[in-house]
């Protein structure tokens, strides 16, 4: 039987497990009571009838296979899956230790029982609660002595209640019994959407608790495949009953299970294996290994999908971030731009600013020098000349030459207008005046200039400082002499 597989379960790395663990085997329980304890319905006492007794090589049990419930090991068998294969135990083998390689015997029919001890019809209703009984026999005649006395000692062990049985079942599904705390239960099926409480449950390694909740496996899709003669298991409470010539037997109604009782066993044994079957469940191993393998390569694949998406989904978003932030760059360049051209404006309008008023110092400067000038006696052409030609001078120097043309304009020679001196008088006087004027004026222009300091004369300052002063005080002598002194 194979059971379905679903995607969670694969992540969740069970997978495997999931399918490798579809079979089970349980040991039942049972207690002797007299025969006329239970009660069996026509169809059940056809089918005990129909058996075929009294066979000197055969050796003949009856046992309880299966009870519905909950057991130790969290396996539920529910009633309607259980009813369902209360007819598939018929004509199973039945073999010594769980070993398909050694069979003693086979089963020969089954029936169901109530927990009151009723035995139920095929075609009646489900009880409620209820065990599978399966009758069957060992074969105690063989060819070889060995296989003789073995059998023999094994017929002899199970009257004296050393032998046990255990049920094999095979199942193609489950789905999930839940018990929340306060003891109520339901079943949840199984699917894409629950299967993650799969390695929840014991049977897989879990804890078989959920969140406050107990999970059993709830078997379904169920076939009986067999029983084995087992000694001493882990938790031995199933009994054979050896002779039913003697006795019948009951299931004790301790033993009754219903979702959340614990009373039934299930226990899985460890069975101990011949060498050959040790080498068929190696090669089985290793085939396992190899589809463990390819599941684990499937699951790195697809985690290694689900890598490659979160790292696409973040790639775009880093993307996306960094689109904004070159458009917050753009809008800034652009911000910035437009601050370096409103800087290059103001810095042109504070040049022409500057300009302008440069300008109109300038002309407030000529402004003033002019009319220093016409206070001094000058004409309109002698104004303009004298203006460009002391440019270069400072304040200083310019009202220094501006006073002493005011002098000039105030000193008028005598004998000009005296029309009773002789012309050779006139001659004589104006030359001694003039004489007298130029040596005057020389001196007071190398006076007036001794503290003023031109622009040419500051730039060429050398090594003798006293020499530079000397060449530019004689210079304004010279320009003085030539537009001042010579003027009209």
């Amino acid at each position: 039987m194979t059971i379905k597989i679903f995607q969670k379960e694969i992540q969740d790395g069970i997978s495997e497990l999931v399918k490798s663990t579809a079979s089970v085997a349980y040991c039942s329980e049972v207690a002797l009571c007299e025969n006329d304890v239970i009660t069996r319905s026509n169809d059940v006492v056809n089918k005990i009838v129909a058996e075929n007794k009294d066979q000197i090589d055969l050796f003949y049990l009856e046992a309880v296979l299966v009870s519905t419930g909950w057991n130790k090991n969290d396996d539920v068998f529910v009633a309607q899956s259980t009813w369902a294969a209360r007819n598939t135990p018929e004509d199973k083998q039945f073999n010594f230790m769980h070993n398909e390689n050694d069979i003693i015997g086979h089963i020969t029919g089954s029936y169901v029982l109530s927990k009151d001890g009723i035995a139920a019809a095929d075609d009646g209703p489900m009880p409620d609660e209820f065990d599978i009984i399966t009758q069957a026999v060992l074969y105690n005649s063989w060819s070889k002595e060995d296989n003789r006395e073995r059998m023999d000692k094994i017929i002899a062990e199970i009257k004296e209640g050393k032998w046990y049985v255990s049920m094999e079942c095979l199942f193609a599904g489950f789905d999930y019994a839940i018990i929340d705390e306060k003891g109520t239960a339901e079943v949840l099926s199984r699917d894409e959407a629950s299967s993650f409480l799969t390695k929840h449950l014991r049977a897989y390694g879990g804890t078989g608790e959920y969140e406050g909740y107990k999970i059993g496996r709830a078997l379904s899709n169920i076939a009986f495949s067999g029983k084995g003669l087992v000694s001493k298991p882990a938790n031995p409470r199933s009994v054979i009953l050896a002779d039913k010539t003697a006795a019948s037997f009951i299931v004790n109604p301790d033993s009754k299970l219903s979702i959340g009782e614990m009373n039934m066993s299930a226990d899985h044994l460890l069975l101990e294996k011949q060498l050959a079957e040790t080498k068929e469940q190696l090669t089985e191993a290793k085939s396992e290994v190899a589809t463990v393998k390819a599941q684990i390569e499937e699951a790195k694949d697809k985690e290694f999908a689900t890598k490659i998406e979160a790292h696409e989904t973040a790639e775009k978003q880093a993307q996306a971030t960094i689109d904004e932030l070159n458009e917050t760059i753009k809008s800034t360049q652009a911000r910035v731009a437009e601050l370096e051209d409103s800087l290059i404006a103001s810095k042109e309008a504070l040049s022409t600013a500057e300009q302008t008023v440069a300008d109109m110092k300038q002309k407030e400067k000529a402004e003033k020098r002019k009319a220093a000038l016409v206070e001094a006696g000058l004409d309109e052409e002698e104004v303009v000349e004298t203006l460009a030609s002391t440019s270069t001078l400072d304040d200083a120097a310019f009202d220094a030459i501006a006073g002493m043309m005011k002098k000039k304009a105030k000193f008028v020679p005598y004998g000009k207008d005296d029309k009773d001196t002789d012309d050779k008088k006139k001659k004589d006087d104006k030359k001694d005046a003039k004489a007298e004027q130029e040596t005057e004026s020389e001196e007071v222009a190398v006076d007036a200039f001794d503290d003023v300091e031109t622009s040419e004369a500051e730039l060429n300052v050398g090594d003798d400082a006293e020499d530079e002063v000397a060449k530019a005080q004689a210079s304004v002598a010279e320009w003085f002499g030539t537009h001042v002194l010579n003027s009209k």
